[in-house]
């Protein structure tokens, strides 16, 4: 354990008291190696958001096993206190429980507060150790942003004298998937306004990734028109971004190498090029794409890279979403790939894909019971942090807001219409993310979950049918200020002959919030019989037939701002034999399965390879069984596409901003960058 959690948990002694309070503005509990530590010590964290949610869960769970002289769900339970009035905690749980109080200001009182707390959970242990070594007084507010961006980012503004040390920063920044928090990237603007560098939007290249990756594109295709190059421009504008047309020294080796690496994991797309003279050199190769064998070189160093890149054993969860979303990438890539070169790198791109599930399971198995709780103010962790994070939303500003769940859309599969949109709508933009569904990944779970911003126990009477969405919906937007008829729910769309009924309804000035459901992309996967590839395919057709840039459009005219995501994603699985046990199994998936019962869960035969896993927010009488690997309770040798397991492509699924103008980035402390 480092020094940071052993500071954070050296104020929860074992055996001291079973219930606490902890004082926690910060939020420093809802970290997640302190959430392991706390839970290897038998401590469970529960934050108080709702006190009708709170006494539920603590007096079912805690409390009434705790009476009886029980040790219960957890040794001793932490109610976690954010806001600034303690009375509003109730008074018998202030008198039951011994308070602790910790924040930023106390545990690094020689830094600037405001400050340190805009920076994410993931550095705090970096800046202790930097702060224990190197502060010995007092330091104010630009001294402890240059501290930070020194021992944090290691970047140091002062050094950024020519433009390639500037975006060879800035790759780098955003090649780690992390870019700088606005207050940071603020100072470095001003430092560097008066110099060369000055007449950039650098605010906006280190904070914004996507603003940096267009940036990025457009001027990768005036570079390698250098070379004699034709790209074919899909539609973009390749002149400028928001009216910056930058000079990216892309031949320089420091900005070289990454630029390299981002084109082969799938950061950057290439451009498709219309005339490409000979003798290219290799590096400049990697960012076309005008034949084949270049789209199968990119695919199979894609998947070598990708292998040496999984997350391990100790990685965070923002690991794993970039994990998701590098290979998602790269299955689409190779979706694109005529068949016989498919034939010759499925087996490279199979061995990742069980590499990256294998090393899933042991991070889930460890992992997962943490992240229901993590922090949303910056995205959503997982899908029934949805509602709430568009909540907070709204709060700054933006009052129409128009979600759009795809039902069973996978990360590869979103990668395939995000670039069927950019060929189509010149304006379309997209700030990409992903978040992690509920296991078990079934839509009656996860989708009811990301409707009601409520734990799967939280809705267990419901757990085996989405009939109960609107209502959830709805409430959900109630508990939050708006009225019932400013709240819409519609599901089934997939046709543009269904958008005039739906504009109907969504133009109504009344309307706010708009939840809707596409489920095409969920019916093709269920009545797939070529497999994910074939999928790809499905899915083309549908895209041309011009639905989802209409509804899009429509939406974007009406003033919405829009965001989409998924409930669950979608794997090739191979059966491993059929379960034959008539009512015994409570609901059946074809990658899980779940029972009331531990004697029920045991039932299942020796022969079938498959394990238990109950994971967080459920109830306790319902445990999920889940076909191993990527295999399927159907017949062996049966292949089909299927959802509900622990897979890649199934837990982390797309959660992304559409933007469909050219809108200024925003960067200050609200931005939403995803």
């Amino acid at each position: 354990m480092s020094i940071w959690a052993d500071r954070i948990l050296r104020e929860f002694p074992a055996d001291l008291s079973r219930f606490w309070i902890a004082l926690d503005p910060d939020g420093l509990l809802l970290d997640e190696t302190i959430l392991l530590g706390l839970r290897e010590r038998e401590f469970e964290v529960l934050p108080f958001e709702d006190s009708v949610s709170f006494r539920t869960e603590y007096e079912e769970r805690y409390r009434s096993a705790w009476d009886v002289g029980q040790k219960g769900t957890a040794k001793a339970l932490i109610l976690q206190w954010r806001g600034a009035d303690i009375n509003s905690i109730p008074w018998d749980y202030i008198r039951a429980a011994r308070q602790v109080s910790l924040s930023l200001a106390d545990l690094f009182p020689n830094l600037n507060y405001g400050v340190v707390r805009k920076l994410d959970s993931e550095h705090h242990e970096g800046l202790f150790q930097a702060y224990q070594k190197h502060v010995t007084q007092l330091l104010g507010e630009a001294e402890t942003k240059n501290f930070v961006l020194t021992h944090i980012f290691r970047l140091s503004p002062y050094l950024l004298n020519r433009p390639e040390d500037f975006w060879r920063e800035a790759l780098r920044l955003h090649y780690r998937g992390a870019g700088l928090p606005s207050l940071f990237a603020d100072h470095v603007a001003t430092v560097l306004r008066d110099t060369s560098l000055g007449s950039l939007p650098i605010s906006e290249l280190l904070a914004s990734k996507p603003f940096m990756l267009r940036a990025i594109l457009e001027s990768w295709a005036r570079f390698v028109a250098k070379y004699g190059v034709q790209p074919d421009a899909r539609g973009r504008d390749q002149e400028s971004v928001e009216g910056h047309a930058f000079d990216v020294p892309f031949d320089h080796p420091d900005v070289r190498v990454i630029i390299d690496t981002m084109f082969l994991e799938g950061a950057l797309q290439p451009i498709e090029a219309s005339v490409r003279p000979e003798h290219l050199p290799d590096w400049i190769q990697v960012g076309l794409i005008d034949d084949p064998e270049a789209l199968a070189h990119l695919v199979s160093e894609g998947a070598r890279r990708n292998a040496a890149s999984l997350p391990s054993e100790g990685a965070s969860h923002r690991d794993w979403v970039e994990a998701a979303r590098r290979l998602g990438e790269l299955i689409y890539r190779f979706n694109e790939l005529k068949a016989a070169d498919a034939d010759n790198l499925q087996g490279q791109l199979q061995s990742l894909q069980r590499e990256a599930d294998a090393r899933l399971k042991d991070w889930v198995l460890q992992h997962f019971a943490d992240l229901p709780s993590l922090p949303v103010a910056k995205a959503p962790v997982m899908v029934h942090h949805v509602p709430r994070y568009l909540a907070m939303r709204r709060g700054f500003g933006e009052d129409r807001i128009a979600l759009l769940v795809f039902d069973g859309l996978a990360l590869d599969q979103w990668a395939q219409i995000r670039d069927h949109l950019s060929t189509k709508l010149p304006d379309f933009s997209a700030d990409e993310g992903g978040c992690f569904a509920w296991l078990p990944t079934l839509t009656s779970i996860s989708r009811q979950a990301l409707f009601s911003g409520l734990k799967p126990r939280e809705f267990q009477g419901s757990m085996d049918s989405t009939a109960q969405e609107p209502s959830l919906w709805t409430k959900f937007w109630q508990e939050n200020g708006l009225r019932k008829p400013e709240v819409v729910f519609q599901k089934g769309l997939k046709r543009s002959d269904q958008l005039a009924l739906l504009e109907d309804v969504l133009s109504k000035p009344t309307t706010k919030v708009a939840g809707l459901v596409v489920d095409m992309v969920d019916e093709i996967v269920h009545g797939a019989m070529l497999g994910k590839r074939g999928i790809a395919g499905q899915i083309r057709e549908w895209c041309d037939t011009g639905f989802i840039e209409k509804l899009f459009l429509m939406l974007a005219q009406h003033g919405y701002h829009i965001y989409l995501t998924a409930d669950h994603g979608n794997v090739d699985a191979d059966g491993i034999g059929r379960l034959s046990q008539g009512v015994v199994s409570e609901m059946k998936g074809e990658r899980v399965r779940a029972y009331r019962s531990e004697d029920l869960a045991a039932s299942v035969p020796p022969d079938i390879d498959a394990f238990q896993f109950s994971g967080p927010g459920l109830p306790s009488d319902f445990l999920p069984v889940y076909a191993n690997e990527r295999g399927a309770f159907v017949p062996r040798g049966n292949k089909i596409v299927a959802h509900g397991g622990m897979a890649l492509e199934e837990l982390v699924v797309p959660f992304v901003k559409i933007r469909m103008k050219k809108e200024e980035h925003a960067t200050d402390s609200t931005s939403d960058r995803i």
